[in-house]
């Protein structure tokens, strides 16, 4: 690597002019070697950024536009309120100016609530994360795989960056010479699977930069893009000094729901307050009374009794909220619809359990269960293994 080139470990801070014209050359150098582009959009500050800068860069004729471009936008069904929409604010200008977009969901059988209240999974957490898979990856993934099918081969440009994580990093690190690839111009991956070639043309840009375009008065805002609420759900003027980490509202994983917390303190989004509960009922729905238990200790799915008891939980929350965003005339919430609730019902009705269960286990706070371990705190302990639940049938 030249002395003049920027390297992955650069220490030197640079601006967003240099920033942008790096992005400008790897997508020059490596997206005219395809034709059809997809983008992987999630909503946060990073994918937001990749595709706005994309999109300026191409109608300023920095960058020629490709024969196809589409958008993949990631909806888990629990987005924070403003990054939702901002995130359909910018799909609609993106759609308007000639992009495909598409929304992709996870199976109806597999969205959180249906998972979690209809099939009876517990909650996801850290020793037990089903969820990121389920909700967007794998939906991704699949939808890809058509557009594979479809033209044969895409480009699929990502909004990595180096400073996100140290495990990405060393992966990053690892790799990022592929195909001969520069780290100051993106991280291009050739045929990393049949008819897929990956760029993270944002991959040198440093979170300063990042905010500098999405609420500069001279860069994103200035250009039209619709990033205000984003920043709302990131910690609004103080964006950029805390670099918060989004997920879905009131994350099972997380400790706290910070940027729910920061956003509900807002005048205009104080009405979601309401939502912070779910926190509780995550909780709740992991304790032995509502689960049943295996033989061998391992604790399990949720009862019928926990699964109606979640349901209307969830739907207090719901029509409270729209309750105070009617008489406000604000937007309201949308976790769970009329088709996800029937299938709740029927999910219930039908007596399903996941693979490997049927029902007639045990309640994990069974007296059973407490005679065989009196004196001791196994029956709380929380045992359950990442395969003990099984996917759906």
């Amino acid at each position: 690597m030249g002395a003049s080139q920027l390297s992955l470990w650069q220490t030197e801070r640079q601006g967003l002019l240099d920033a942008l014209e790096l992005t400008a050359m790897s997508l020059r150098e490596y997206g005219e070697r395809h034709r059809h582009w997809v983008v992987a959009y999630s909503g946060g500050k990073d994918s937001t950024a990749t595709v706005t800068a994309l999109d300026w860069l191409i109608a300023q004729g920095r960058v020629p536009a490709p024969e196809s471009l589409t958008i993949l936008y990631a909806d888990t069904r629990m987005e924070l309120p403003p990054l939702q929409a901002s995130a359909m604010q910018v799909l609609a200008r993106l759609e308007a100016r000639g992009a495909t977009v598409k929304t992709v969901l996870p199976p109806l059988d597999k969205r959180m609530l249906v998972y979690i209240l209809g099939r009876g999974v517990p909650p996801p957490k850290n020793r037990f994360r089903w969820c990121t898979r389920q909700l967007k990856i794998d939906p991704m993934v699949e939808t890809q795989q058509a557009l594979i099918q479809q033209h044969g081969e895409i480009l699929l440009l990502t909004g990595v960056r180096v400073g996100e994580s140290a495990a990405r990093d060393q992966r990053i690190a690892l790799s990022c010479g592929k195909d001969g690839a520069e780290c100051g111009q993106g991280w291009y991956q050739a045929q990393e699977f049949p008819g897929l070639n990956k760029l993270a043309p944002l991959l040198h840009w440093r979170v300063c930069n990042v905010w500098d375009w999405l609420t500069g008065q001279e860069h994103g805002l200035a250009h039209g893009y619709p990033t205000s609420m984003l920043a709302e759900a990131y910690g609004g003027d103080e964006a950029a000094e805390i670099n918060a980490r989004t997920g879905c509202m009131a994350c099972p994983l997380a400790s706290r729901d910070v940027a729910l917390e920061a956003i509900v303190e807002l005048p205009q989004w104080a009405h979601f307050k309401a939502v912070l509960r779910l926190r509780a009922l995550w909780e709740e729905l992991r304790a032995p009374h509502f689960r049943l238990r295996k033989p061998d200790g391992r604790m399990g799915p949720l009862t019928f009794e926990a699964r109606m008891y979640g349901l209307r939980y969830v739907l207090a929350i719901q029509d409270e909220v729209n309750a105070l965003a009617a008489a406000l005339g604000l937007p309201g919430l949308d976790i769970l619809n009329i088709e996800e609730h029937a299938r709740i019902l029927e999910l219930i009705d039908a007596q399903q359990w996941p693979n490997g269960w049927d029902g007639t286990e045990r309640r994990s706070d069974d007296q059973y269960f407490r005679d065989a371990n009196a004196g001791s705190d196994w029956m709380y302990a929380d045992v359950e293994l990442h395969d003990g639940l099984g996917g759906l049938a």
